[in-house]
């Protein structure tokens, strides 16, 4: 695989990391609180998250652009 057909794959690892990380986050302070345990838990729940996330992205975001440039079709010169 060249770089340019990684790109894809890289930018979907990255984006599921850290949309995952973010709303993990969120979800488990507005579950326990941000107690004591709440990094553990929060990073627990993370990576069990992101192993779902990042497949998911890979097969969602060709479908999200397509719907994108079928609401907003490329402008022709």
């Amino acid at each position: 695989m060249t770089q340019h057909h990684l790109a894809p794959i890289a930018f979907g690892f990255l984006l599921s990391g850290m949309m995952s990380l973010i709303v993990s986050g969120i979800a488990t302070a507005r579950a326990i609180g941000l107690d004591d345990g709440f990094v553990p838990i929060w990073l627990g729940g993370w990576l069990s998250s992101w192993v779902v996330a990042f497949p998911v992205v890979l097969v969602v975001a060709p479908l999200a652009r397509r719907a994108v440039n079928r609401l907003f079709p490329p402008q022709r010169a």
